[in-house]
C-alpha cells in the first residue's frame, strides 16, 4: 500500500519493535557500549545482535529518533567532533585510492545488482512522479527529468561522469541522438556498459572509458553526473567543479545529481565507510557551494528531491529479499546480513534523517537554460523519442 503522502509502506512502522532483540555474546555488549554506531552493524553482521528481519527498520528508526532527541554521552559527541575534524584527511581520494574504493563496492558482482535493481540497472535515486509508479517507471522518469534539464539536441557531445552500467548514456544516445562518452573507475561496470551498448547497436554513438574524470580532456556540450559526487571526497570538490567548468562548452549545461545532507555537515557513518562506501561522503550545501562559486560555473538551478530515495531503497530491499536464496548461493550469511543492513539503514536515513537528493544545474552562462521551470513540467510532447522520429 501507499501512505497518503506518497510513501511506500515498508517492513516496519518505525515504532518500537514488537519482538525482543537478542544479544548472543558478551563481547557485543562491550562493543555496543564503546563504539555504538560501528558496532551496531558489525554485531548484526556477525549474528551476535539478533533482530527479526521484518523489524530491522523499526530498531534503526527508534535508535536514530532517540539520538536526535539529544542526551548522548560526552565521549560520543567528542568522538563525532574528532571524526568531523578528520574528514579532509580521511577522504583524500587520489586516483589510486579512488579506483580501489570503487572496486570495493561496484566490482563485487554484476549478478548481485541485477537481483534488486531495475532492468536498466539504475543504481541511484528514482523519481516517483506518481506514488503508484513501479521501480522501472520511476527510474525512467528520473532519466527523463534529467534529460529535460540538460536540454539535449541531436548531435550534441555529452560526458557522463561516473556512468555506472551505462543506462543514462545509452538513453541519451538512443532517445536524443547524442554522442556520449561515459567514464567509470569500475572494471565490471565498464565491461558491462560496453557490452550493453554493442547489444543495443549504439556503439557508434556511445563509448565507455575506464578513466578517472580528472584525466578527461576535450570539450562537451553537456555534462551529466548521477550518483558520483558522493565518491569524490571533501578535499576534491574544488577539483571536481573546476574540471566540470573546464570541460563544459561556453554555452553548455551540466546536471549534477547527488545525495545531499540538508542540515549542517556531519561525518560519514563509520559502518558505511568501512563496509560499503570507503571514501564516501554525503555533502551539505555548505560543503559544495564554495567550490561551485569558485569554479566559474553559473548556478542556474538547484532542486531538492525529497521523498524519492526512501521508496527507491525500499523497492531494492524488497527485491533483495525476494531473491534471498540466490544471494545466499553467491555469498555467505555474513555478507547477506551486511547487505540487508545497508539497504535498510539507508532507507531509514532518508526517511528518518535529514537526507535528500540535490540536482545542480550548472553552466558558464546565465541564459544557457530558460528563465523558468515551465519547460520541465509543461504538456510538451514526450522529448525522449524525438531523435528517433
Amino acid at each position: 500500500m501507499t501512505w497518503p503522502d506518497g510513501r511506500v509502506e515498508r517492513f516496519g512502522t518505525g515504532e518500537a519493535p514488537e519482538e525482543a532483540i537478542h544479544i548472543t555474546d558478551d563481547s557485543a555488549v562491550k562493543a555496543l557500549a564503546t563504539r555504538p554506531v560501528l558496532a551496531l552493524g558489525e554485531c548484526y553482521m556477525d549474528g551476535t545482535l539478533v533482530v527479526p528481519d521484518d523489524q530491522l527498520y523499526d530498531v534503526l528508526a527508534m535508535l536514530v529518533r532517540n539520538q536526535r532527541m539529544g542526551g548522548m554521552p560526552a565521549w560520543f559527541n567528542a568522538y563525532q567532533s574528532t571524526r568531523m575534524a578528520a574528514r579532509r584527511f580521511v577522504q583524500r581520494n587520489d586516483a589510486l585510492r579512488a579506483r580501489k574504493n570503487v572496486a570495493h563496492h561496484y566490482d563485487i558482482s554484476d549478478d548481485l545488482y541485477r537481483l534488486f535493481l531495475d532492468e536498466d540497472m539504475q543504481y541511484s535515486c528514482a523519481y516517483f512522479a506518481r506514488p503508484e509508479m513501479t521501480l522501472e517507471q520511476a527510474q525512467e522518469a528520473k532519466k527523463a527529468h534529467i534529460a529535460r534539464k540538460l536540454r539535449i539536441e541531436p548531435g550534441m557531445r555529452v560526458l557522463d561522469i561516473g556512468c555506472g552500467w551505462g543506462g543514462m548514456a545509452m538513453t541519451l544516445a538512443r532517445d536524443f541522438g547524442a554522442q556520449v562518452t561515459g567514464v567509470t573507475l569500475s572494471q565490471n561496470q565498464h565491461a558491462t556498459a560496453t557490452k550493453r551498448a554493442e547489444a543495443a547497436g549504439l556503439s557508434d554513438r556511445v563509448k565507455f572509458e575506464l578513466r578517472d574524470y580528472r584525466k578527461v580532456q576535450d570539450n562537451f556540450d553537456r555534462i551529466v553526473s548521477v550518483g558520483m559526487l558522493e565518491h569524490v571526497g571533501l578535499p576534491h570538490y574544488g577539483d571536481y567543479f573546476d574540471k566540470v567548468c573546464d570541460l563544459l562548452d561556453p554555452d553548455g549545461v551540466a546536471l549534477i545529481h547527488t545525495i545531499g545532507n540538508v542540515e549542517a555537515p556531519s561525518p560519514t557513518n563509520p559502518w558505511l565507510e568501512k563496509y560499503i562506501f570507503p571514501g564516501g561522503y554525503v555533502p551539505s550545501m555548505t560543503d559544495l557551494m564554495p567550490a561551485v562559486e569558485r569554479s566559474g560555473l553559473y548556478t542556474q538551478d538547484i532542486e531538492i528531491l525529497r521523498g524519492h530515495y526512501g521508496p527507491t531503497l525500499h523497492h531494492w530491499h524488497l527485491r533483495f529479499e525476494e531473491n534471498i536464496d540466490k544471494v545466499r548461493a553467491m555469498y555467505d550469511e555474513r555478507f547477506v546480513r551486511m547487505f540487508r543492513f545497508y539497504l535498510v539503514a539507508c532507507e531509514m536515513a532518508f526517511e528518518e534523517q535529514w537526507q535528500a537528493v540535490f540536482q545542480f544545474q550548472l553552466g558558464r552562462k546565465q541564459y544557457a537554460v530558460p528563465k523558468t521551470r515551465d519547460y520541465l513540467y509543461g504538456p510538451a510532447e514526450q522529448p525522449a523519442m524525438r531523435a528517433a522520429e
